[in-house]
């Protein structure tokens, strides 16, 4: 039944043991889009921390100015590409294992 499935899925790889051998370009998709997902989520872990940091700081404290408010969005959006990048939190892996078949779902 799931070998059914599997065949009648629009641009869903090859199993394993099928005989066909997997979609290089899904693959490629599938990794930019996990990798991406995982930047969101730091970049957004990273604003809600700012944020927390601007609620409790005092109205005077330099984590409430604008202007630096602005450049600290900027690099963290800038670090979680980096980190998304380079697979720092397992977010992009987890992903990967679930979509892709086994040996497919590497680091790059």
């Amino acid at each position: 039944m799931a070998n059914e499935l599997q065949s009648i899925t629009p641009g869903a790889p090859a199993q394993p043991g099928q005989g066909d051998a997997p979609d290089p370009v899904y693959a490629a998709k599938a990794t930019k889009a996990a990798v991406e997902f995982e930047s969101f989520f730091i970049s957004h872990m990273l604003h809600q921390m700012r944020e927390s940091t601007r609620t409790i700081a005092p109205e005077d404290s330099p984590a409430n100015n604008k202007v630096n408010q602005d450049m600290t969005e900027m690099v963290d959006g800038m670090l979680a590409k980096q980190m998304a990048g380079q697979r720092a939190f397992g977010v992009a892996d987890a992903i990967l294992r679930q979509i892709l078949p086994q040996g497919l779902n590497k680091p790059t």
